[in-house]
């Protein structure tokens, strides 16, 4: 497999130039007990606004059934490539608690995820985020109360060959990767 590292602008991170989203997970490796407990840690320790930590998260290992209920919520697409992760993580946000609206929850749990990702690969795992799923079906299936809502859900897993996928899974695996240039996204600076 050549390497994904990402072309910068300037030297970052080694973990943040290798991270990408892969499709090929290998289906027979597992993520340790202590893997996942620093994953989660990580995203425990997260800022939040006002240490509101609104973030939740759903848990499941492949074969279990919280794996299966998660599995079965992926758009089909997702269904292909994500049964063979290790785990499967709902992120969810808390979007009020007993002193009211959260306003700052989304940036909040996307700041968790930030986190987790940059855990899974120090653990030497990769991760792919998804939003085709269907969040209700999540809801309905954990029984989550009223003040949580389901965003994302995140593959996590060790990197298989992406000459295994089918072809039309393998697209982005094969692609270079891309960004905008980085005069693109400021849009101000003093």
């Amino acid at each position: 497999m050549s390497s994904r590292n990402a072309v910068t602008s300037v030297p970052i991170h080694p973990l943040l130039a290798a991270r990408h989203s892969t499709r090929a997970l290998d289906p027979d490796a597992e993520v340790t007990d202590g893997q996942l407990q620093a994953i989660l840690e990580a995203a425990r320790w997260a800022p939040s606004a006002g240490n509101s930590q609104p973030s939740r998260f759903i848990v499941g290992r492949r074969g279990g059934e919280a794996f299966k209920k998660i599995l079965a919520a992926l758009n089909p697409g997702n269904q292909g490539w994500a049964k063979n992760a290790a785990v499967l993580i709902v992120a969810v946000r808390q979007f009020k608690n007993d002193r009211g609206p959260l306003p700052t929850s989304a940036y909040d749990l996307g700041q968790a995820m930030a986190h987790l990702t940059v855990q899974v690969l120090a653990e030497g795992l990769t991760v792919r985020q998804m939003s085709g799923f269907k969040p209700e079906q999540v809801s309905l299936d954990f029984s989550l109360s009223g003040d949580l809502e389901p965003i994302a859900v995140a593959a996590i897993g060790v990197k298989g060959d992406p000459a295994d996928l089918p072809d039309d899974l393998r697209g982005p695996d094969d692609s270079p990767r891309a960004r905008r240039e980085l005069d693109h996204l400021v849009l101000h600076s003093d």
